[in-house]
């Protein structure tokens, strides 16, 4: 219950615009509306355990509440970061008395996925028996930081970032509540949204700053960017948000996107990635989508690694800038990643199979008498450089492992393993 002196007491404008209604909930009408996996439930009047993952500022804990209250939930919200076993139990213990009294709990836990997996194992009996419905919050992939069995009880919703429509309905909000406008022009208006990068809280509390101004003058985006201060970009070099990245800079370059590909990179770079570990990926991409289609990718690769090594950054980061165009445009082929793959599968496959005694050394009198080496021919002895003997193992059919694409340098190797097979097949 809120006291007297807590009613008088300031509160943030996010705090004071929280709605009051799903209805007010902005950007996630794909969980919220009638036919979404949360209107859905409303609809039916029961609420199953459910994971909220989703960016900073996107409503999960406005959605745990109202929950709670259009249920009508006793909500016990609870911090995974200040929390610990001995406020779980008393939490559950609490819980447990509610419901004697016929009084269902919604436990929501924000920051969910900071319980370690002995905390998290110890939510699952209170799932299971309905002491408490449990609504969990994170901004993480959930498939890395939760139980599988936690996860097994609970749907997990995914939450958008909050789009420019939905930012720019908080905004009209935030004035309608205040009764007048912000003291900034249309530019700096479009910049304010953009500058919170999908985080309705944060783009409140710039909101906030600027209603702390005088109404004249009316700022611009440069003297607005002097008032708020930008967000900065989510991205966790050890999380979600890095194999994100670097997946959809990898994929860029696989599809010869030049243009997204350096998008990729520049975000990765701003949101404080190791450029090392860029390069790294770089320098496989230019053996496993690259390959023998272009062999100066592989060292262009290695000359822009070290390079960077040379350089730091940020004078480095060109090189890795002139490694990404190069790769994007260069042509594809997966062809030596594929063999690589064939011929390890076989090699499992075959077993300890020994190869051919021709091709054996017999370094000892011993091993000439049992036929290492004989009937070995010395290629460069023969008249085309090329002795056309089967250097697979007796009892193993040829397999062609690789098969070069039509596409750049492969081109030409293509024509010179054609040649080499077609004196094998006359020979």
């Amino acid at each position: 219950m809120t006291t007297l002196f807590e009613s008088q007491a300031p509160r943030p404008l996010a705090d004071r615009l929280r709605p009051a209604s799903l209805d007010h909930v902005v950007g996630q009408d794909h969980l919220i509306r009638a036919d979404g996996p949360v209107g859905r439930m409303i609809g039916l009047g029961r609420l199953s355990s459910i994971i909220l993952w989703g960016p900073p500022g996107t409503g999960k804990t406005t959605i745990a509440r109202l929950l709670a209250e259009k249920i009508d939930l006793y909500f016990e919200p609870l911090s995974a970061v200040f929390s610990g076993v001995a406020d779980l139990r008393k939490v559950f213990e609490a819980a447990r008395l509610r419901r004697e009294a016929g009084q269902g709990t919604l436990l929501f836990i924000d920051e969910i996925h900071r319980f370690n997996r002995a905390q998290q194992d110890g939510f699952l009996p209170y799932v299971e028996d309905g002491t408490v419905i449990l609504v969990g919050a994170t901004t993480e992939n959930p498939s890395f930081e939760l139980n599988a069995p936690l996860l097994s009880r609970c749907q997990v919703m995914v939450l958008n970032r909050l789009d420019d429509e939905a930012m720019e309905g908080l905004l009209a909000r935030a004035e309608e509540h205040e009764g007048r406008a912000f003291p900034i022009d249309g530019e700096a208006r479009e910049n304010l949204r953009r500058m919170a990068d999908g985080d309705g809280r944060y783009l409140l509390n710039m909101a906030e700053a600027l209603f702390n101004l005088p109404p004249e003058p009316v700022l611009d985006s440069a003297a607005m960017s002097d008032v708020v201060q930008r967000r900065l970009p989510l991205y966790d070099k050890h999380q979600d948000g890095h194999f994100n990245l670097i997946s959809a800079l990898h994929k860029s370059l696989r599809g010869s996107d030049t243009n997204a590909a350096l998008y990729w990179f520049a975000r990765m770079i701003v949101g404080g990635e190791d450029p090392r570990y860029i390069a790294r990926r770089l320098t496989r991409f230019a053996v496993e989508d690259i390959g023998l289609a272009d062999p100066n990718a592989l060292v262009q690769a290695i000359a822009a690694w070290e390079a960077y090594e040379r350089l730091g950054s940020p004078e480095g980061d060109l090189a890795l800038v002139q490694l990404v165009i190069y790769l994007g445009s260069a042509p594809k082929s997966n062809a030596a990643y594929m063999a690589h793959k064939s011929a390890a599968k076989a090699a499992r496959n075959t077993g300890s199979l020994t190869p051919p005694m021709h091709i054996l050394n017999a370094p000892t009198n011993m091993m000439k008498d049992l036929g290492y080496g004989a009937g070995y021919v010395y290629d460069h002895d023969t008249e085309e450089g090329f002795s056309g003997q089967d250097y697979f193992p007796e009892g193993m059919r040829r397999q062609d492992f690789y098969r070069p694409g039509d596409k750049g340098f492969e081109r030409e190797i293509a024509k010179r393993l054609e040649y080499w097979s077609k004196l094998r097949r006359d020979g």
